[in-house]
C-alpha cells in the first residue's frame, strides 16, 4: 500500500471543518528502561504541580476537619476517573500529534462551534487567578510573622452596639483598620505573584520545558517537607484512619454543602480544562506523533520552533505498533506513577497532617489549613517550622497558579490556532506571539479579578466549572477515540465505559451543586 493510498484512507475518517491529517512514521522512542523514563516523562509532573493546590491545601483539609476522613473516598473516585480521562486524551495525541481539544473540534457541528465553546468554558473556569491571593497569604505570613487579620463579623458589631460597650467598639474599629491594611498588603503581594508567573512563562526554550523544570523543583520540596512532618508529628492511629477514609465509599455526611463537595470532587485531582491540557504538554514534550508537529516556544531563549495547526498520523504496521506500545508504557509511568500516585499522596499527607494538628470541627474558611498547621508546629515543636510550613504552602499554591495560568493561555492559544486561519496569519504566523499576547491580557485582567472575592470563594467557582467541563468532555473523548482512531488503537470496552461514567458522575455532582445554589438564592 502506498503512502498516498494510506493518506486517502485516513482522510476519509476525518469529519468536521479541520484539514485532513498528513501521514508520517511514528518516531522511535528511547528503548524502554527506568533510566530512559526519567528522560522521557515530564507532563505528568507539570499536571501534578498544578493539581496539588487548592484541593489539597484548601478544600481537602477543610472538608475533612469539618466532616471527618470518611469523605476522602470522593478523592479516590475523582483521581481514578480523571486518570482514565487523561489517558484517553493522550491516546488521541499519540496517534495524531494534536491536543485532545483539536480532536473534539473535529466532531460535528465543527471546529468553530466547539472551538468557541471551549474558549468560553476555559475562560469561565480559569479566567480568575483564584490561587494567587491564597499564595500571597503565605508570603505575608513569612514576611510579617503572622497571618492577616480578619475584619470583624457583622454579629460582633451588633453585639457591641446592643451592649453599648465603648471600649469593645474601639477594639473592633482597630481590628477593622488592621484588617484593611493587611488586605491592602496582601493585594500587593498578589500582584507580585501574578507578574512573577508571567516572567517564568517567558523563559526556557519551550514553555513546556520551563514548566517541567519548575514543577519538579516544587514537587520535590512539597513531598520532602510533607513526608518529614507527617513522620514526625502524626500518630499511627491517625495514619490508619486517614487511609481508611479513602475507601469509605458512599459516605455522604449530613449537612455537607453540595457546592463544597462538588468542588472537592473536581479538584481532588486536576479538574476540567487541566485534564484536557495534559495532551497539549504531551505534544510539546514530543511523545508519539507530537514529535513531528512542533511546540509552543518561549519568548526568551527559544530556538526557531514552528507548530503545525493540523496533526500527522501513522499507518498501522507491525513496526509502528511496536513503537506505540513503548510510547504507551512511558505514558503509563508519567500518568499513573507520577500524576495519579502523586495526587493520592499529596491529598493524604496534607489531610493526615491537618487531622493530627487541627481540632475536629474547626472552620478553615477564613484561615487556611496550612497556616494553622505552620503556626501550631512553630509553637509546639520548632520555630523554624513556621517559615518551612508556609514555604511549603507557597509552593503548593504557586505551582497551581503557574500551571493554571499556562492551562488557560495554552488552551485558548491552541484552540484559536487550530480553528482560525486569521489567527495563524496574525503577527507573522507566530504562535508564540499569540500565546504571549493573550498572556499579557490575562495578566492585566488578573490584577483586577483578584478583587472579586476571597480565595475560597473563587476556588469554589473554579471547581464548579471544572465539573461541568469534565461532564461534557468525557463523552466527547469517547466519541473521538471510537470514531477517529483506527480499530487497533481504540480503547478497550471498560475504558470507554469509564469515560462515560466520568461524564455521568461529574454531571450529576454539578447538577446537585447547581440546584442547591439556585435553591438558596431563590430562598
Amino acid at each position: 500500500m502506498t503512502d498516498t493510498t494510506r493518506s486517502t484512507e485516513t482522510n476519509s475518517l476525518v469529519p468536521g471543518q479541520l484539514p485532513p491529517w498528513e501521514v508520517a512514521e511514528l518516531p522511535e522512542p528511547l528503548p524502554f528502561s527506568i533510566r530512559n523514563a526519567f528522560k522521557v516523562i515530564g507532563p505528568g509532573a507539570i499536571l501534578l504541580a498544578a493539581s496539588i493546590g487548592g484541593g489539597e491545601w484548601l478544600i481537602g483539609p477543610a472538608i475533612t476537619i469539618k466532616h471527618g476522613p470518611g469523605v476522602l473516598w470522593i478523592a479516590t473516585v475523582a483521581i481514578v476517573l480523571q486518570l482514565i480521562f487523561n489517558l484517553e486524551g493522550i491516546r488521541y495525541t499519540l496517534y495524531t500529534g494534536e491536543p485532545a481539544i483539536s480532536g473534539i473540534m473535529r466532531l460535528k457541528p465543527g471546529c468553530r462551534f466547539w472551538g468557541g465553546a471551549y474558549v468560553l468554558l476555559t475562560a469561565m473556569q480559569l479566567g480568575v487567578p483564584a490561587l494567587a491571593p491564597a499564595a500571597a497569604v503565605t508570603v505575608f505570613g513569612m514576611v510579617l510573622d503572622r497571618v492577616p487579620v480578619s475584619a470583624p463579623a457583622d454579629e460582633e458589631w451588633q453585639d457591641v452596639a446592643h451592649a453599648g460597650a465603648v471600649e469593645a467598639e474601639a477594639l473592633l474599629r482597630k481590628q477593622q483598620d488592621q484588617a484593611g491594611a493587611d488586605r491592602s498588603s496582601n493585594l500587593k503581594i498578589t500582584y507580585g505573584i501574578i507578574v512573577i508567573t508571567l516572567l517564568i512563562l517567558m523563559f526556557g526554550g519551550t514553555i513546556e520545558r520551563m514548566l517541567e523544570i519548575a514543577s519538579w523543583f516544587m514537587i520535590a520540596y512539597i513531598f520532602i517537607f510533607l513526608t518529614t512532618v507527617n513522620l514526625w508529628f502524626v500518630p499511627a492511629d491517625i495514619w490508619v484512619g486517614t487511609l481508611a477514609g479513602f475507601l469509605e465509599f458512599g459516605n455522604w455526611p449530613t449537612g455537607i454543602e453540595p457546592l463544597l463537595m462538588a468542588t472537592f470532587f473536581a479538584t481532588a485531582g486536576s479538574g476540567g480544562i487541566g485534564n484536557l491540557t495534559i495532551s497539549n504538554w504531551i505534544r510539546d514534550k514530543g511523545f508519539g506523533m507530537g514529535a513531528v508537529v512542533g511546540a509552543i516556544p518561549s519568548a526568551v531563549g527559544a530556538k526557531e520552533v514552528r507548530l503545525s495547526h493540523v496533526g500527522k498520523v501513522f499507518a498501522i504496521t507491525t513496526e509502528n505498533m511496536r513503537r506505540w506500545r513503548i510510547w504507551w508504557r512511558y505514558v503509563v509511568i508519567d500518568q499513573v506513577w507520577v500524576w495519579a500516585l502523586g495526587c493520592f499522596l499529596g491529598m493524604f499527607l496534607n489531610v493526615n497532617l491537618a487531622r493530627a494538628i487541627i481540632p475536629q470541627g474547626t472552620d478553615l474558611s477564613k484561615i487556611g489549613a496550612g497556616a494553622f498547621q505552620a503556626q501550631f508546629m512553630a509553637e509546639h515543636f520548632w520555630r523554624g517550622l513556621w517559615i518551612l510550613g508556609l514555604l511549603n504552602g507557597f509552593w503548593i499554591l504557586f505551582s497551581t497558579q503557574l500551571g493554571n495560568t499556562d492551562v488557560l493561555i495554552r488552551t485558548l492559544t491552541d484552540t484559536l490556532w487550530t480553528a482560525s486561519s486569521r489567527v495563524r496569519s496574525w503577527r507573522d504566523g507566530s504562535i508564540a506571539k499569540v500565546y504571549y499576547s493573550l498572556l499579557f491580557v490575562f495578566t492585566a485582567w488578573g490584577l483586577v479579578a483578584v478583587h472579586l472575592g476571597s480565595a475560597m470563594t473563587l476556588f469554589k467557582y473554579l471547581g464548579t466549572m471544572a465539573g461541568v467541563v469534565m461532564a461534557i468532555a468525557g463523552v466527547q473523548l469517547y466519541l473521538v477515540n471510537t470514531r477517529l482512531l483506527p480499530r487497533e488503537l481504540q480503547p478497550s470496552w471498560w475504558r470507554k465505559a469509564a469515560l462515560l461514567l466520568c461524564s455521568l458522575s461529574y454531571g450529576t455532582m454539578s447538577l446537585i451543586a447547581g440546584y442547591d445554589v439556585v435553591r438558596k438564592w431563590i430562598g
